[in-house]
């Protein structure tokens, strides 16, 4: 392949031959012919070359959150007989105009080290590659380019901002199941309650007696582990946003679910698409809802009925979040009434316009796009009116009432 160098060579050649023909110049077909083997000669040097070159690329870290940084370390092998030219690495990286770098010419058996740097401004998936090793002829008139490495992707969450967990309401307990379980006794080894077995206890704690009468692995309960839920409805429906809008809706709800997973509680998102996350906690569940959110995109979906089937059927336990856009406050206000959450409702309206702070109707607080989440998330929890409530202390050396 001819270099932009090349292409122009190959027309001056071409032009002086004719030259030369023309008014029979000797200089011009001595200049013409030279220019012409001086490119036949570079296009066959690259031909020559025998290139064997590997290339792995790791970014660190493969996840990272809208408007944060990624660095890509490529590794450079030079697996053939020869040594190697200087290489050019061209990267390709999505949404960006990609990454060149050089390396030095590599003995046998050598390696090297090439890394840069790229940043992300909206979330989404972002393909890295596919590399390709540029190899050029000592004048520049010809190019070889060899495909070194594939695609990686780099998954980059929505953006995060600082918010407080939804308050805690009364008789999040996802383990006992009850508000107020019954003490089962003090007797040798102190124990508040008994619950089913859940994957990754400890099988010492396992109550054999009420195993037999259960059926089922029973397993004695310390104490009551105190844990929030937080549900999420998100209203993804096109006709309500703008892009703008939906993107600040996607990163209020990622920034709501992290405030909820930091203090370990059960967190669950619902779409107005019909899609039920169901509840979950710990590093993988959130990383996996992180996911989804983005890589979502609007949906054509007329109304919020299917949100209100799945929160309405068996009601929401714990606290209830609804985001959504340019919504009529009545149906936002319907779905909260419906979900019939045992704990603490903000409900969230982000608007196209200009608004001049969280504008309140009803339980419905408006933020428009001149206002910030944190002034919006601390004037729905304003309107939530539950009281915050701690951790349940642990219990020492007796059973707690």
């Amino acid at each position: 392949m001819l270099t932009r160098r090349g292409w122009i060579t190959g027309a001056l050649a071409g032009s002086l031959l004719v030259v030369g023909r023309i008014f029979a110049s000797i200089e011009g077909y001595v200049a013409g012919a030279t220019l012409a083997a001086l490119l036949v000669t570079s296009v066959l040097w690259l031909v020559a070359t025998r290139l064997d070159v590997g290339v792995t690329r790791v970014l660190h870290p493969p996840r990272v959150h809208a408007g944060s940084s990624t660095r890509v370390d490529l590794a450079v092998e030079n697996r053939g007989r020869r040594a190697s030219p200087v290489l050019a690495l061209r990267d390709r990286v999505s949404g960006t105009r990609g990454a060149s770098l050089l390396v030095a010419p590599l003995d046998p058996g050598a390696d090297a080290r090439a890394a840069y740097r790229f940043t992300t401004e909206r979330r989404g998936v972002v393909s890295v590659g596919p590399l390709q090793v540029e190899l050029t002829d000592p004048f520049g008139l010809a190019r070889l380019q060899l495909p070194a490495a594939g695609v990686s992707e780099l998954v980059v969450y929505p953006a995060i901002e600082p918010l407080p967990a939804l308050p805690l309401a009364a008789g999040n307990d996802p383990l006992a199941g009850a508000e107020h379980p019954n003490s089962l006794g003090r007797g040798g080894e102190d124990f508040y309650a008994l619950r089913a077995y859940v994957v990754g206890d400890d099988l010492r704690r396992v109550h054999w007696p009420a195993t037999a009468r259960h059926d089922e692995l029973m397993v004695r309960q310390d104490e009551l582990p105190w844990q929030g839920r937080t549900t999420v409805v998100l209203d993804d429906r096109a006709g309500v946003h703008s892009p703008e809008s939906f993107e600040r809706m996607v990163s209020a709800a990622a920034s709501i679910l992290v405030a909820g997973s930091r203090r370990q509680d059960l967190v669950r998102v619902v779409t107005a698409g019909g899609s039920d996350s169901g509840f979950g906690a710990g590093r993988a569940h959130v990383e996996g809802l992180l996911e989804a959110l983005a890589c979502i995109q609007p949906r054509s979906v007329l109304r919020l009925d299917r949100p209100a089937e799945l929160l309405g059927a068996t009601g929401v336990s714990g606290g209830l979040v609804v985001l959504s856009g340019d919504a009529a406050p009545d149906d936002l206000a319907e779905l909260a009434g419906r979900a019939q959450a045992s704990g603490p409702v903000a409900v969230l309206a982000f608007a196209g316009s200009d608004t001049g702070g969280p504008a309140v109707e009803g339980p419905v607080v408006r933020l428009g796009a001149d206002t910030s989440l944190v002034a919006g998330w601390a004037a729905a929890l304003r309107r939530s009116g539950a009281p915050r409530r701690e951790r349940a202390p642990a219990s020492r050396g007796g059973r707690r009432r």
